[in-house]
């Protein structure tokens, strides 16, 4: 039992990802830069300067009548220009100024986060900052624009929120600042070099869809089922005297000679076994899917991929091994079977690497990879999709192929918007025939998966907000009945 319980607090801390030390190696590294000069003059006039100049022209209201009062005119525009190189005189050069972007959490798919901006002045005057910060449009819909007030030889922070809209490398750029003095007559401008590459992630698993102690739960039954079930599995345990009724085939005849009495192997239900992660990145999981409250669409493949890490997580926290194969047209990214932290980090890393791929996907050679790594039986978790084709599609006779050597869990995602057609009453002809277009193809898809299921294939069709946890509940239960 104590073991069992320093499994559940290593998945509670891992799983929920609310540490913010378990998290910030997960973020991207912080930038800092000095303030460069923008542009060939990399200086201008504020707006109370040229508001300065216009109250100049009042004097040829009185000039109408005595043109020698133009010449005041003249005069105090001179004076506007001198008061406006003293304030650009004041103000401080960009390498005095020092600015810094800081992300405090990993960037995940969909989550909000902040990103703050820092700004030191080692000037003699305060300056007030308009800032604009060079953000793709995969992080936020317009660049962030913050107004600052920097003391001297103070530290301000500003704060803005992003919304990946997708994973993967995104290139962030500069900053451009303009800032004048409290006068506002001068204003310089410059740019800080922030510029970096930062790494959006898949959704972070906080056992979604299923509570955590509900998951917990379930393993503790399964910890107590598999002490009651002594001898089953065959996974060395111990050694010990032979006893009426033992198999022979279990004599260990080397402990045996030297003992000089029959010593047999007990053995215990495999709890350390592979499961091995196949997220398919063709052209059919390129789909986006549409999602109440949401303001943007997430394909299929980001999906799959939440579903994926989300069931690495559980299954390394049972005490199995997780690996990775991601394809396309070629291989993406592959991982070992492993478990442990860094193990689960290097998963992050690539499954937020995967990209889909506008051509069919090439299922042969994932399979060939596969086989070739795995070669002991193991469970495979195929996330993928199949085309309507009349011939049965390469996808599941691969899937059938290696049903013989492994334990295969096919997981088909399904298009909501199909669904829902084929449960919708038809108001028209043109209704009517769309609703018999997706029951033929529903039934059609149906057909496929029971072939598979009577191959002694395990089968999944969810749409794909389920996936997650409709592939943690079935591979709890692949643990519960012990098929590995």
């Amino acid at each position: 039992m104590p073991a069992i319980e320093s499994s559940e607090s290593k998945t509670t801390a891992f799983l929920e990802g609310r540490s913010r030390s378990a998290l910030s190696p997960l973020a991207p590294p912080s930038v800092h830069a000095q303030g460069l000069p923008h542009g060939r003059l990399p200086f201008g006039f504020g707006r109370r300067f040229l508001l300065a100049l216009l109250l100049g022209l009042i004097w040829l209201i009185p000039a109408w009548w005595s043109p020698r009062l133009i010449a005041a005119m003249f005069l105090w525009d001179a004076a506007v220009i001198a008061a406006w190189w003293a304030d650009l005189l004041r103000l401080p050069a960009p390498l005095h100024l020092e600015a810094s972007r800081i992300w405090g959490l990993p960037l995940t798919l969909a989550q909000p986060s902040a990103v703050a901006i820092e700004m030191r002045s080692s000037g003699r005057v305060a300056v007030s900052a308009a800032l604009i910060d060079e953000i793709p449009l995969a992080l936020r819909d317009e660049p962030p624009s913050l107004n600052l007030t920097v003391s001297p030889a103070e530290t301000v922070r500003q704060n803005y929120d992003v919304l990946p809209r997708e994973r993967g490398d995104l290139e962030v750029g500069r900053l451009f600042v303009r800032y004048q003095t409290a006068l506002g007559l001068a204003e310089r401008w410059a740019v800080f070099p922030l510029s970096q590459t930062v790494r959006a992630l898949p959704a972070l698993p906080r056992a979604t869809g299923q509570p955590l102690h509900l998951i917990r739960s379930r393993q503790f039954e399964m910890e107590k089922r598999r002490k009651r079930q002594a001898g089953l599995g065959r996974e060395f345990e111990a050694l010990r005297e032979y006893r009426p009724g033992d198999d022979l085939r279990d004599v260990c005849w080397t402990a045996t000679a030297r003992r000089r009495q029959l010593i047999t192997r007990t053995f215990q239900v495999e709890r350390s076994q592979t499961v091995w992660l196949v997220v398919d990145a063709g052209r059919l999981l390129r789909a986006r899917v549409k999602e109440e409250g949401r303001t943007f669409r997430l394909t299929k493949l980001d999906y799959a991929v939440n579903a994926a890490l989300s069931l690495a997580q559980i299954a390394t926290q049972s005490g199995d091994r997780a690996g990775l194969v991601a394809y396309g047209r070629a291989i993406q990214q592959t991982v070992g079977a492993g478990r442990g932290p860094l193990h689960i980090r290097a998963l992050i890393e690539a499954l937020a690497q995967i990209r889909g791929e506008a051509a069919e996907a090439d299922h042969a050679r994932a399979v060939r990879v596969l086989l070739r790594k795995q070669t002991r039986r193991a469970l495979i978790v195929w996330i993928t999709d199949f085309a309507e084709t009349p011939t049965t599609p390469e996808v599941i006779e691969y899937a059938t192929h290696m049903s013989g050597r492994h334990l295969v869990l096919f997981a088909a995602l399904s298009q909501p918007d199909l669904s829902a057609l084929a449960r919708a009453i038809p108001q028209s002809e043109e209704e009517m025939f769309q609703h018999a277009a997706a029951l033929e193809v529903i039934e059609r898809r149906e057909t496929l998966l029971r072939k598979l299921r009577e191959q002694g294939v395990l089968t999944v069709d969810v749409t794909p907000g389920a996936l997650e946890p409709r592939l943690i509940n079935q591979y709890l239960e692949i643990k519960d009945r012990s098929l590995l």
